[in-house]
């Protein structure tokens, strides 16, 4: 399955089984699967599609979902181990889908001997496709987008989905703003220059994967605080996306060390 035909893939199942329930699930089509922890009938649906479309064109790889993993964790390990590999993220921002905001998305990422090489966002309700592939840039809406550096004379604009954070001032930066809550908004919001770096507590690969690529293929740089670069099989949390390498060092060496716990 080529670049375009996973994306194809993507718009295909939001349409049937996403889209018409924005804004219109029923009653027992929302469920908390861990407290503040939501699940619809989307997702899972979704997910099924997506990886059953998946398996068939690439039968030896390992489909790492988001829902897969919350039915049976041991599926990470086999990830882990796997060479060739896809994650998928059926509906990102599953509470902003619950409460009718537009901010979600679907994505996709594979990875090849623990390194992502293509990576999909489609934003549906936007009608918003970013696609990469490394070495090739990243596109939104098949146009190349590249992110220029903050220099040497900004002041790196923060955004986190970490509540303890939101308001908070890394020394002499300005205050942490609110994030889209949605790993397929907020890395795109990075390379279009609306916000220069983003905190986050976890790593999971499916939340990752897609946007960590784009955002390094778009001229940025995202790490974790002890100075090494995300990978789609790091386990360890605290990660900072940045616009430019100069703003994840600036924003690294201003962190608490807690950060990571949070």
């Amino acid at each position: 399955m080529d670049t375009g035909a996973v994306l194809e893939l993507m718009k295909q199942v939001a349409a049937e089984v996403i889209t018409p329930r924005f804004r219109s699930l029923a009653d027992g089509e929302v469920i908390e699967k861990n407290p503040g922890d939501l699940v619809t009938v989307a997702d899972r649906e979704a997910e099924v599609l997506l990886t059953r479309a998946l398996v068939e064109s690439f039968p030896g790889a390992v489909v790492l979902g988001e829902e897969a993993h919350a039915a049976d964790h041991g599926i990470l390990d086999r990830y882990l181990a796997a060479e060739h590999t896809f994650t998928v993220d059926p509906v990102d921002g599953t509470k902003n889908f619950v409460h009718g905001n537009p901010d979600h998305a679907v994505m996709i990422a594979e990875t090849r001997a623990g390194e992502t090489v293509r990576g999909w966002i489609w934003q549906p309700e936007h009608e918003v496709a970013w696609v990469v592939e490394r070495g090739a840039g990243v596109e939104r809406n098949g146009e190349r987008v590249t992110r220029p550096p903050v220099g040497p004379d900004g002041d790196p604009r923060g955004a986190t989905s970490i509540w303890s954070l939101r308001g908070h001032t890394l020394n002499d930066l300005p205050a942490l703003r609110p994030s889209w809550v949605c790993c397929g908004v907020d890395y795109p919001k990075v390379i279009e220059g609306e916000i220069d770096y983003i905190l986050y507590s976890r790593s999971n690969a499916w939340d990752h994967a897609p946007g960590s690529l784009m955002v390094t293929e778009a001229g940025g740089f995202v790490g974790h605080l002890d100075g090494t670069a995300y990978s789609p099989r790091s386990t360890q949390p605290g990660i900072v996306v940045a616009s430019d390498r100069d703003t994840y060092r600036a924003v690294q060496r201003r962190m608490p060390q807690e950060f990571a716990t949070r």
